[in-house]
């Protein structure tokens, strides 16, 4: 495949021609409105985790599926759901998306046992994967580059900082009745009244000359990627026969996709996109942003609760500077006077983001809670900016008619890598030291590292390959 395709708007993508100017009004909503309801379920458990726990009566090895289950389902599926988008229509599988969250979320507020909690969080990643894919995408194809791109990348970014801090702020406020059920039980009705306004108003777009489905690359795609996470979240106890049993067959499902991709005229991810230094810095920097800062984001609510003692509500609104400054910051990128193109802004960003994790390092038992506000707000701001960097990044080095693969690709990449932070952070953080404060602190100068040498290699990276 050729990245000499013209812009979006050309013969390259279809249903443009389709949109009319209300629905492409109402299109920027909905999807922002989307994706930050998918960061809301996906915070929800890490304030939430004790008291379903103790309700499902599951043990150290559940608790940590319960916290991580809806990162198998979106690192499985957003890479498919990017491909199955561009060929049968984005608007399409966004919204089968946005009904596999509403009953995903059903299904976690009825859950009388761990088993079905933990499946119906996988569906409910699942959903998320086709509303984040096919969500960005859908703005690529209607919003041209130049301004109105940057305008709508910008607003995107935001969307996921206001998810996460919806998210923090709504599991404290519903603390009432079981603790956690009536959490879902909203977020459902959420996903059906967006739902609703979806199939009415967003427009279609697809690729415009239609490619195979290559179907055995994504079906060991997604059983090598559910491998994978699920032998992250098994281990997080420990290293166990299972977690080894599952990191084989993650190994083995990935080289045989390999050989498969090898080998068929129509791959699921272009190799040519691999010699684009603009795709891999973009995906390389969701990676390392998830590796670092939503890994050790993540653990805040815990150090605050079972390390300084505070509340719920303390613990989850802890978050909130984060994600809000990062708001801020996605929405001011649209002001810049420059464009922040190419993998070296991000590694820039990058940098700031791990000046802001150092900044958590010193906490002691004595500390505030609200001590932990400077690290959270300083990277929030290159968050934001990261956020709506890479969302844009993510579908301008991809051929237009394939802007849904290319952000399933980053995504992809930004939930693999949280996945892998998360496990990193809470395994530092709860076996090394004295107690979970001074694991804190270990923890935090090793993301800090792996950040900064996220950094580095996005710099070399990016002095080889094509713009």
């Amino acid at each position: 495949m050729s990245l000499n395709v013209k812009p979006t708007g050309s013969n390259a993508d279809s249903g443009a021609a389709g949109a009319s100017t209300g629905e492409r009004g109402l299109l920027l909503p909905l999807v922002a409105l989307g994706t930050a309801l998918v960061l809301v379920t996906y915070v929800t458990p890490m304030a939430t985790v004790p008291a379903t726990a103790a309700d499902l009566g599951a043990g150290a090895v559940a608790r940590a599926w319960i916290l991580s289950s809806m990162s198998v389902g979106l690192a499985a599926a957003l890479l498919a759901s990017g491909v199955l988008g561009d060929t049968f229509g984005r608007r399409r599988v966004y919204v089968a998306g946005l009904a596999a969250l509403a009953l995903g979320a059903v299904l976690c507020a009825v859950a009388q046992e761990s088993l079905l909690f933990v499946a119906a969080r996988v569906l409910e990643g699942a959903g998320g994967a086709a509303i984040l894919a096919c969500g960005l995408a859908l703005l690529a194809h209607h919003f041209p580059p130049g301004p109105e791109r940057v305008h709508a990348t910008s607003v995107w970014g935001a969307s996921v900082g206001l998810g996460i801090a919806s998210g923090a702020v709504l599991a404290a406020a519903l603390d009432v009745g079981t603790g956690w059920r009536e959490t879902y039980a909203v977020t459902a009705v959420l996903a059906a009244v967006l739902l609703a306004a979806t199939v009415r108003a967003m427009p279609e777009s697809r690729a415009a000359s239609a490619r195979s489905i290559d179907v055995p690359g994504l079906v060991l795609l997604v059983a090598a990627m559910t491998l994978l996470v699920s032998a992250l979240t098994q281990g997080r106890n420990g290293i166990d026969t299972p977690t080894v049993v599952l990191a084989v067959l993650a190994v083995l499902g990935f080289a045989a996709f390999v050989l498969v991709e090898s080998r068929v005229g129509t791959p699921l991810l272009d190799p040519t996109l691999l010699g684009n230094r603009r795709f891999r810095g973009a995906t390389m920097g969701s990676l390392v942003l998830g590796l670092g800062i939503i890994g050790m984001s993540s653990f805040v609510p815990t150090v605050a609760q079972l390390g300084l003692g505070t509340s719920l509500w303390v613990a989850s609104l802890l978050v909130v500077p984060w994600a809000g400054t990062s708001v801020v910051t996605s929405m001011l990128v649209r002001r810049l006077p420059h464009p922040l193109e190419g993998p070296f802004p991000v590694a820039l960003l990058l940098v700031g983001v791990a000046v802001g994790q150092a900044c958590g390092y010193g906490l002691a038992a004595d500390s505030s809670p609200w001590r932990l506000v400077v690290p959270m707000a300083v990277s929030g701001i290159a968050t934001g900016v990261l956020n709506a960097v890479l969302g844009r990044e993510a579908v301008a080095s991809v051929p237009p008619d394939r802007a849904a693969m290319g952000s399933g690709a980053n995504n992809t990449s930004r939930y693999l890598g949280a996945a892998i932070g998360i496990t990193l952070f809470v395994t530092v953080a709860t076996h090394t030291g004295g107690g979970v404060v001074d694991g804190w602190n270990t923890a935090v100068l090793v993301s800090t590292a792996l950040t900064l040498l996220g950094a580095a290699a996005i710099a070399a990276a990016g002095l080889r390959g094509r713009s």
